[in-house]
């Protein structure tokens, strides 16, 4: 019986190459297979696709009644086996990396339609991280959809033909040189896409072949593919088309040109399936769900983070999270160097009328960065192992005329630095030996299970070294591209948007990066520096000004809570359709471009279950002074007019209890937060109060706590109102700005469940919220902390120096109920104050270009 019903099992599977799941079902009833044997595959064939829709990753929301037919490879499959080969002899591990990259690939392809649907029109967006993996995970859907019989295959790849390039010979190499003759092209490495003579030579009937095209967004180029696809209508009834949009946030929405672009080309396509890829999809989740758009209305896959990936949190460190206990949250690598904002004028013109005639100066540094590249290349040459490229990123404007003016200086410095080589000049080596000390010092090669090459290993390289470095000017106007195809590189890569979007550099080790950009989106795309460091992960460094890596910190936060909302989402039967996710603002940088957000909504807000906190601070004595008395008159209502007030002088904390809300309303009135905290905003927070204190009776009292260090010096709020100051470091900026600080954790765990009664030491964060429902459903806290204001570091930190403010710092968490039954909502725009930023956005004059 057993045998009989895996022999059926194999011919339901051949019937399902010709016809979706429901009409192979039929056939199997109308060759007479018994019913009972029917019930039995189509159960087998249920327990596959639950197999794949319960995947552990990728999580998945999808619209509801979407039917997954694809239960992963077969024996008989071409295109897919054929990458596992080539990735396994690229050295990918069977685990984790094959497994992961096999089941997010099939539970991708899943979510298409099947290709024998007589017609079909699917939306769907992948989202991954810059840098990891991306192009060899649709290159994977792509395989396994080729094998089940999807016959067209468009890949929109960027606006760049630097990129369209490499992703064109990517495809290639991994789908069509394993199986020439399955294959057939309508574009190459160096020709996009131009009209064919014969549309019945790729689509009709006799021809098995399946199609690649791989096109630039551009509205000529897309314009002439439309226009082919229409003359050759007649042929594409049957043809199961898989339309790929590589970096889909860019340029794809709310474009006059190439969005309409993309519908047509979809509309002469009966059978196609749309499927965004992209690392920053702020643009995509804002697009009017209801507009016959590209929204991904049919699913949203989100990828996991693969093991080895440096990412923003990674390097540059992000704040807590609601729910976080932010001890537990990394301050990031200590890679990120600091540029000067003096020296931001030598390297990158202050208006437009500076760029003709502009000559770079070379900083201190930048010659730091530069010559701390020569001795990474030099000591990878000494380890022998990772990528065999060597790449450093210089991006300080999108003007070309900028990049091309850092070629003469840059090729002076490294002729000058190989004299000094070559007569072994003793200032020149001591300063290289010195530079190289400091940076391994700071990043010890051990925490990342490497060994420090010694400088005198790596000296004997050098010469070799500046000798093979070429200076690059990789941009929209010259004729010198990074090429990877032939031969180890060691280059120093001077650029703009060519570098900024979806282009791999390969082997890239050191960045020196000064853009100002405006928007989320675009910031986070120009970080060419995340990816896979394997075999010196130990040795990336980024220069930058502190202001980007601040805004770095803040995007690495707001890419982590959108990732989390996703998940949430994705566990609470949300489909595509129905959920929202927040996007947090800040108040120098847009969520994506202004065009894109036009569908962009009032957001409403909830406090509910939250816990906001101070973490910037001014350090001049008037905004803090005011501070101080704002918290001192607190003090001293709450003293008045609290139910109970219990002091605990062992612990450094006061409790007062039943506070009237009115009270907390008048301190939130006169307190100052930062103006670079958009989450702590005052009012909103006031209206909220409101909303709960007049709709649901809740937060009419508070509780009012004192959080101090016993050990340190004293404080005094009010009479008898004592407690010690608080020690809280501020992140370490090499050029700090005038009158700022970053602590970046003010509240611990401990400090949310101060006024809980009972065992609270050991609860999680979960099970404090659990008990705040059950001892104070109705009941806010607002803790206040006296923080020093010298707040020197632990030497165990790194990454933080002295407070050093002109007066003490009063820090304040809020922490507030989780109501059961439905919240109040307060709204605020995403918007972004931009009048001081001077900003160099992505040049999209490309899009509507006349080049092919």
């Amino acid at each position: 019986m057993t045998d009989d019903l895996d022999g059926m099992y194999d011919t339901f599977k051949a019937l399902l190459d010709a016809f979706p799941p429901s009409e192979a079902v039929k056939r199997l009833e109308q060759l007479g297979i018994s019913p009972d044997i029917v019930q039995s595959i189509r159960e087998r064939h249920e327990q596959q696709m639950i197999r794949v829709r319960e995947l552990e990753e990728p999580h998945a929301v999808v619209v509801d009644g979407r039917d997954t037919w694809y239960t992963g490879p077969q024996a008989k499959d071409k295109c897919w086996p054929a990458i596992v080969d080539l990735l396994r002899k690229d050295g990918w591990p069977e685990e984790p990396a094959i497994r992961s990259l096999d089941d997010s690939s099939t539970r991708v392809v899943s979510l298409l339609n099947h290709p024998k649907e007589k017609t079909f029109s699917t939306r769907g967006l992948v989202v991954g991280y810059v840098q990891s993996g991306k192009t060899t995970n649709f290159t994977s859907v792509m395989a396994k959809a080729a094998d089940r019989g999807y016959k067209l295959f468009i890949v929109l790849a960027g606006i760049h033909n630097g990129l369209r390039r490499q992703t064109q010979a990517r495809l290639v190499q991994q789908l069509v040189e394993p199986n020439p003759s399955r294959w057939s092209q309508l574009t190459g490495l160096d020709k996009d896409f131009t009209p064919h003579e014969n549309p019945a030579s790729y689509f009709g009937r006799s021809n098995g072949t399946h199609v690649l095209c791989v096109v630039k967004k551009n509205a000529t180029v897309l314009r002439k593919l439309a226009g082919w696809l229409e003359k050759a209508s007649d042929y594409l009834q049957d043809c199961p088309a898989l339309i790929i949009d590589d970096e889909a946030d860019q340029a794809t929405v709310a474009t006059n040109s190439i969005n309409p672009l993309i519908l047509e080309i979809m509309s002469h396509l009966p059978r196609s399936a749309y499927v965004g890829y992209t690392a920053s999809p702020f643009a995509n989740l804002l697009i009017d769900p209801g507009a016959q758009d590209l929204y991904p209305k049919d699913f949203v896959v989100n990828l996991p983070k693969p093991a080895g990936h440096f990412g923003t949190e990674v390097l540059f460190g992000r704040y807590a999270l609601d729910g976080e206990d932010p001890e537990l949250v990394d301050d990031g690598h200590d890679m990120i160097r600091s540029v000067p904002e003096a020296d931001v004028p030598a390297v990158r013109p202050e208006t437009r009328a500076d760029i003709e005639g502009f000559e770079p100066v070379i900083t201190d540094t930048l010659r730091r960065a530069v010559e701390y590249f020569w001795l990474v290349t030099a000591a990878r040459r000494v380890r022998g192992t990772g990528n065999p490229h060597n790449t450093m990123l210089i991006h300080t404007s999108v003007n070309t005329a900028v990049h091309n003016s850092f070629k003469r200086p840059l090729e002076n410095l490294r002729d000058r630095s190989t004299r000094a080589l070559a007569s072994a000049d003793a200032d020149f080596v001591s300063r290289l030996r010195d530079l190289w000390d400091k940076e391994t010092g700071r990043v010890p090669a051990g925490d990342f299970g490497e060994t420090k090459v010694q400088f005198e290993e790596l000296l004997p390289e050098l010469p070799g070294t500046l000798d093979s470095c070429r200076v690059i000017m990789d941009n929209s106007s010259s004729e010198d591209r990074l090429d990877y195809e032939n031969g180890p590189v060691v280059a120093i890569a001077v650029g703009g948007n060519t570098l900024s979007r979806g282009l791999t550099l390969e082997g890239l080790s050191v960045s020196y990066f000064v853009r100002s950009v405006s928007a989320y989106d675009t910031l986070l795309q120009m970080g060419r520096w995340f990816g896979f460091r394997n075999g010196y992960a130990d040795l990336p460094r980024i220069w930058m000004t502190d202001e980007l890596a601040e805004w770095f910190r803040h995007l690495a936060t707001v890419e982590t809570e959108m990732r989390r909302d996703i998940e949430i989402y994705m566990t609470e039967s949300e489909t595509p359709l129905t959920f929202a996710v927040r996007l947090r603002t800040h108040p120098a940088l847009r969520v994506t471009a202004a065009a894109k957000m036009r569908d962009a909504v009032v957001a409403a807000s909830s406090y509910g279950g939250k816990r906001v906190q101070t973490h910037y601070f001014h350090t001049n004595a008037d905004w803090l002074s005011n501070n101080i008395t704002a918290a001192r008159n607190l003090v001293a209502s709450a003293a008045a007019n609290a139910v109970r007030t219990e002091e605990r002088v062992a612990d450094g904390r006061y409790v007062f209890r039943g506070v009237p809300h009115d009270i907390v309303i008048d301190f939130l009135s006169s307190y100052k937060f930062h103006e670079k905290s958009p989450e702590n905003d005052a009012d909103l927070i006031i209206q909220y109060i409101r909303k709960r204190v007049t709709t649901a009776g809740s937060l009419r009292r508070w509780n009012v706590a004192i959080v101090g260090n016993p050990k340190g010096d004293d404080f005094t709020f009010a009479p008898g109102v004592c407690v010690g100051r608080n020690n809280r470091a501020r992140l370490e900026m090499p050029n700090p700005a005038p009158d700022f600080a970053d602590i970046k954790t003010l509240m611990s765990r401990r400090d949310a469940a101060v006024d809980l009664t009972g065992e609270v030491g050991n609860l999680t964060e979960q099970g404090i919220m659990d008990e705040r429902r059950e001892q104070l459903p109705d009941t806010g806290l607002l803790v206040l902390y006296p923080i020093d204001k010298v707040s020197r570091p632990s030497p165990a930190k790194k990454l933080r120096a002295p407070l050093d403010a002109e007066e003490h710092v009063i820090g304040v968490g809020l922490v507030f109920p989780e109501p059961p039954y439905g919240d109040s909502t307060v709204e605020s725009y995403i918007s972004a104050d931009l009048s001081r930023v001077r900003i160099e956005d992505e040049d999209y004059s490309l899009l509507d270009g006349a080049e092919a």
